[in-house]
């Protein structure tokens, strides 16, 4: 029997392997109990063009250490697509990393939407 962990990496597997194929930059996302974390990764998986997390130094001050709720996410999504702008990057595509849609991930997604990265 897998375990939970096993079981959600199973299911990022096939998703990563799509996105791969579709040769686009990949917006990842990983949630911990306490923190919530998204990368954005070069289409070809070499490099990370950019990241965010509620780990960072400035985000923790400004959430008075809440980094594992969706408020926590939302400024995550708009951070991630801020920087990832800098980076030159408009188009992504979403790799929730097995999580469901749903919650913190929803929440990251639409902040990073709304700031203007596109799916």
């Amino acid at each position: 029997m897998l375990t939970k962990k096993e079981q959600r990496l199973r299911r990022s597997r096939q998703t990563r392997v799509r996105i791969a194929q579709s040769l686009t930059a990949r917006l990842t996302v990983f949630r911990s109990n306490l923190h919530i974390y998204a990368n954005v990764i070069s289409d070809d998986g070499e490099r990370v063009l950019a990241s965010a997390s509620t780990a960072e130094k400035e985000v923790r001050e400004q959430l008075a250490g809440k980094g594992g709720n969706a408020a926590a996410a939302t400024l995550i999504g708009k951070r991630i697509a801020e920087k990832a702008k800098a980076a030159g990057v408009e188009k992504v595509a979403f790799d929730r990393s097995g999580f469901a849609y749903h919650g913190r991930v929803k929440a990251l997604a639409d902040a990073a939407r709304e700031a203007g990265l596109q799916f």
